[in-house]
């Protein structure tokens, strides 16, 4: 089971659903228009896309594969786009619709992208992403292309969110290496006795606001210490309820006059052994499911 939230900042994203059946033909757009790299679908993909529909922010295709992008300002950076090897170029927020049509394991991908024969490059200079991969066997890892070079990064506690880079963010929870599920232990400071104030003292320090960096620690706690179900509909459901605690209230968040506040705008989840597609929109709570 993976499941993400999207937010909108600073920018429309409608969403929508997408399905890509096996044998399709697609081309990835360029920054100059859409003359790239033409491939066709070797496995059929659902996703949830934002702003058209070949920008699949979220999807997994019928091998369990799954992907997701995520945005990562200042630190991304892409090869330049030339336009004598356009027919091996991929737009990055197209990335997601190669990667969930061609292959069916992590390893694959690796191999492919590091092979040299991908020129990836940016469609949109406010857009840098970077990227989570996952497949069937549970594993999962971060790509993020800096300076033009790809790098994949083992995904050891299940969560990415946005800019910094992943290893940034890894080095980053040392700072709460004190908190745990539980209550603190009762102490003396001078001859005051301290004792919890509430359940839960042992996350006493977990980070609030809605910055990556604290939302990555949230997550990553939660991830590591939610009881994991059995069955699907109760995993499902315990996705959601986990998500909650890194959603963002419309209004709580503000980038400036005239600019529209950030919101968590869909949650989405997927189960790869069922082959189902759930999700939940901001406006209406109601989960709906996309059966492959």
């Amino acid at each position: 089971i993976q499941a993400r939230t999207i937010e909108g900042a600073q920018m429309d994203l409608p969403g929508m659903y997408v399905i890509i059946p096996r044998g399709e033909e697609l081309q990835s757009f360029t920054p100059m228009d859409a003359n790239g790299m033409k491939f066709v679908a070797k496995y059929g993909v659902v996703g949830l896309s934002v702003v058209r529909e070949e920008f699949i922010a979220e999807g997994i295709n019928e091998k369990g594969l799954s992907t997701g992008l995520f945005f990562f300002p200042h630190y991304g950076s892409y090869q330049p786009f030339e336009e004598r090897l356009r027919e091996k170029t991929m737009g990055d927020l197209q990335l997601n619709q190669w990667m969930l049509t061609q292959f069916a394991t992590v390893d694959e991908v690796i191999t492919a992208i590091q092979s040299g024969e991908l020129r990836i490059v940016g469609l949109d200079d406010e857009a840098v992403v970077h990227w989570r991969i996952g497949d069937a066997s549970g594993r999962q890892v971060v790509l993020e292309i800096m300076d033009g070079v790809p790098r994949f990064y083992e995904n050891t506690v299940g969560v990415l969110t946005n800019a910094p880079d992943f290893q940034w963010h890894l080095t980053n929870l040392n700072n709460y290496v004190n908190l745990f599920p539980g209550d603190a232990q009762r102490q003396i400071l001078g001859r005051q006795e301290l004792y919890p104030m509430g359940g839960n003292s042992g996350f006493l320090g977990l980070p609030g606001d809605a910055t990556s960096p604290s939302r990555f620690v949230r997550a990553a706690f939660a991830c590591a210490n939610a009881q994991v179900p059995q069955e699907e509909r109760h995993s499902v459901s315990q996705c959601f309820h986990m998500l909650q605690t890194v959603a963002v209230p419309r209004g709580c968040v503000r980038l400036g006059e005239g600019k529209p506040p950030v919101t968590t705008l869909y949650t989405a989840c997927y189960s790869a052994d069922a082959g189902k597609l759930y999700c939940v929109t901001y406006d209406d709570p109601t989960v709906r499911t996309l059966s492959f």
